[in-house]
């Protein structure tokens, strides 16, 4: 097994034990949800990749559902603005990860240590982390910034006359892209919940919006019990 298949069967673990609700939560996706998606990240990596022209096709698991994921996040974003710096942290991310490849070796025989796709998934996770800075957002960005890198460079390829088969989301792209995307959501986990304790809990300047649509991110039971005692205390003033 490669290591990005690893840890998804790692994270559905953890989802099948209910260690990763909190993160779940805060992405508004269920225990089931979660697993169909990890599921079908699994299972579409061995699958046949899809035509798109003679010499271009996607893969399933890497390039499909990894798009699927993420449109799925999106729309169940609690505001404009978070949906917009969702897509826009994707594209800063494709630019920092396109930018390395442009000045690192590609070639593994050059780096002794690790292979250079995983450090171009270490590299989007933190730039997903830092763009996106939400759990959601930054998922996004370390996922699909990887994606769009591979897009971006098969586009390259075919302006210079390359003729040979390209599979997007294919091979090592595929750890890639789940790498990235779990280690943005790890940091901005771990970085967000670390910055909550110290400033004594959520922020509470929040869009009124996104406190209707949003209560997952970053708010979490506290602010509900809050405006539930708020509102039990005026109905009892009545």
């Amino acid at each position: 097994m490669t290591i990005g298949m690893i840890v998804l069967v790692a994270s559905a673990i953890l989802i099948y034990l209910g260690i990763a609700q909190r993160v779940l939560d805060k992405l508004q996706l269920t225990d089931r949800a979660a697993l169909v998606f990890v599921g079908a990240l699994v299972i579409g990596g061995f699958l046949p990749d899809v035509p798109i022209t003679q010499n271009v096709s996607i893969n399933i698991g890497g390039g499909i559902v990894p798009v699927v994921l993420a449109g799925y996040l999106i729309i169940r974003a609690g505001t404009v603005k978070e949906k917009v710096r969702a897509v826009a942290a994707a594209f800063l991310t494709a630019l920092v990860v396109y930018g390395t490849m442009k000045v690192m070796p590609l070639e593994p025989t050059y780096n002794y240590f690790l292979d250079p796709m995983y450090i171009f998934a270490i590299i989007a996770g933190v730039a997903g982390y830092l763009a996106g800075r939400s759990r959601r957002s930054a998922f996004i960005a370390g996922s699909m910034g990887l994606l769009l890198t591979d897009i971006f460079s098969r586009i390259e390829i075919a302006f210079r006359g390359g003729t040979s088969r390209m599979a997007i989301g294919g091979a090592g792209v595929f750890d890639s892209i789940v790498i990235g995307g779990i280690l943005a959501l790890m940091l901005a986990e771990l970085i967000g919940e670390s910055r909550e304790r110290i400033q004594g809990g959520p922020a509470n300047n929040r869009p009124d919006e996104l406190k209707a649509g949003l209560s997952d991110v970053e708010l979490g039971e506290e602010y509900h019990s809050e405006e539930q005692k708020k509102m039990e205390g005026e109905s009892n003033e009545k």
